[in-house]
């Protein structure tokens, strides 16, 4: 495990919980983002919901300190304090619309790497599961990436047998480019996806 992290260790997920195709009568779902830096992310990791909710102006749901959001919170934090310039590429709030509802957490696990590339994390709240918010995040999430011109290819990273994340990124152009060892998670599957294929969809 590198310092980018993975989709399964940061633990920024492609929630194994949450469907990747939602049935033929969910809508499509549209989201949009709330920047969880500065005040909300200390309060974050304070675990001050209350704070944290007065500062992004969202109810944000209590998933979003447990232990396991509070251990990316300490990541995000720490990423931040050593390198202020990534915060615009790190973890914000996904916002259900029209409904307004906090549904989820997601981002980037930093800045482009030398060679342009960016992977991509996200968690739907346990309540929003199986709603089909998963592939709107990882589709805002693609296209965001794919409009800054130093980004040149996106990635993800999952277990072999998570079934359900790697249905959620069937159709968005990935290809499987090889394989690493998480220290937490075991085995995980490689996927990228070039910025360029992302716009041209």
């Amino acid at each position: 495990m590198d310092g980018r992290s993975t989709v399964a260790d940061d633990p920024l997920v492609n929630n194994p919980d949450d469907t990747s195709r939602p049935p033929s009568t969910t809508p499509e779902r549209q989201v949009r983002w709330i920047p969880l830096v500065g005040r909300p992310l200390t309060a974050l990791l304070a675990g001050d919901l209350a704070e944290a909710r007065e500062q992004t102006g969202f109810d944000l749901p209590e998933f979003f300190v447990s232990e396991q959001a509070r251990r990316l919170w300490r990541y995000r934090f720490d990423q931040v304090t050593a390198d202020p310039a990534s915060a615009p590429w790190l973890v914000r709030a996904a916002v259900s619309e029209p409904d307004g509802a906090v549904v989820g957490y997601a981002g980037y696990h930093g800045p482009p790497d030398g060679n342009g590339m960016v992977e991509i994390g996200y968690t739907v709240v346990p309540e929003a599961r199986r709603g089909g918010y998963a592939r709107a995040m990882l589709r805002s999430l693609l296209v965001r990436a794919a409009e800054e011109p130093e980004v040149r290819v996106v990635r993800v990273t999952i277990s072999p047998d998570n079934a359900a994340s790697l249905a959620t990124i069937r159709g968005f152009g990935f290809v499987e480019t090889g394989e690493q060892m998480d220290e937490v998670d075991g085995l995980e599957i490689i996927y990228e996806v070039p910025a360029d294929r992302i716009l041209s969809a």
